[in-house]
Formats: C-alpha cells, sequence, structure tokens
C-alpha cells in the first residue's frame, strides 16, 4: 500500500510549456489547456508574455549553430506567448506525448501538433524534453 504511495510521490515533476505565438493568434489557447487538464496535469503558474530577444536566445542556445536559430528567435519574439508551468505524473513525458513529434507533418493525429500545425517552426507549443531541462527553462520564466 505504502510502495503505491511513495511511487506517485517520485513520479511527481514540474515541466515548462510555452504555447507559441501562431496558437495565439489562432485562438488555441483555451484548447492547449483542455488537453493538458484532460491529461490529468495541472497549470499551477501561467502568463500571458512577448519574449525580448535575450530571453528567446537563452531559451533556444542550444540551437544556436544550426541554420534555423535566427528564424526560430524572430519567430518567437514576433508575439504574445502564453507561458506555464504545469505539474503532475511524469509531466515532462505526458507533455511530449499531448505535443506530438517537433515536425507537425510528422506528429500523430490526436496531438497538439498532429491536429493544428503545419510548419516545423511554428509549431505551436514548446515543450521541456528532460526533467533537467525543464528546471532550467522553469528557471529562465519564473
Amino acid at each position: 500500500m505504502y510502495s503505491c504511495y511513495f511511487d506517485i510521490l517520485i513520479s511527481m515533476e514540474q515541466t515548462f510549456i510555452m504555447i507559441k505565438p501562431n496558437a495565439v493568434e489562432k485562438g488555441l489557447v483555451g484548447e492547449i489547456l483542455k488537453r493538458i487538464e484532460s491529461k490529468g496535469l495541472k497549470v499551477v503558474e501561467q502568463r500571458m508574455s512577448t519574449l525580448s530577444k535575450e530571453k528567446a536566445s537563452e531559451l533556444y542556445a542550444v540551437h544556436k549553430e544550426r541554420p534555423f536559430y535566427n528564424d526560430l528567435v524572430e519567430y518567437i519574439t514576433s508575439g504574445p506567448v502564453v507561458l506555464m508551468k504545469v505539474e503532475g505524473n511524469s509531466a515532462v513525458k505526458a507533455m511530449r506525448s499531448i505535443m506530438g513529434a517537433t515536425d507537425p507533418l510528422e506528429a500523430a493525429s490526436g496531438t497538439i501538433r498532429g491536429d493544428y500545425g503545419l510548419d516545423i517552426t511554428k509549431n505551436l507549443v514548446h515543450g521541456s524534453d528532460s526533467a533537467e531541462n525543464a528546471q532550467k527553462e522553469l528557471n529562465l520564466f519564473f
């Protein structure tokens, strides 16, 4: 009995999610929140913001040497985004599942990117890819 309770506590984690400018512009914020909450995750902090180039550069520093980096920073600073701290059982893995593959054309139907996305750069949502990166990204914005 106690080990089941202990296992649940261990797998609870937080992750960083950002609803990108094109999803905000398309009016998909409510739909994305619904999917997060329907999965059993909880949004514990949320705010709308327009990212500075400096914050965007910090967030996407891992891509700095890639050819799409400048376009990514330009896009992510082009309009308002919704920044969220999401919490729950295996939150990073659960959110990666909800979001779908990075390239919306490869994302499964039923995922955010698979249902609403068309472009790999404007793929609607950003989500941490590991618990370690989630902590770094959460510290950057919260």
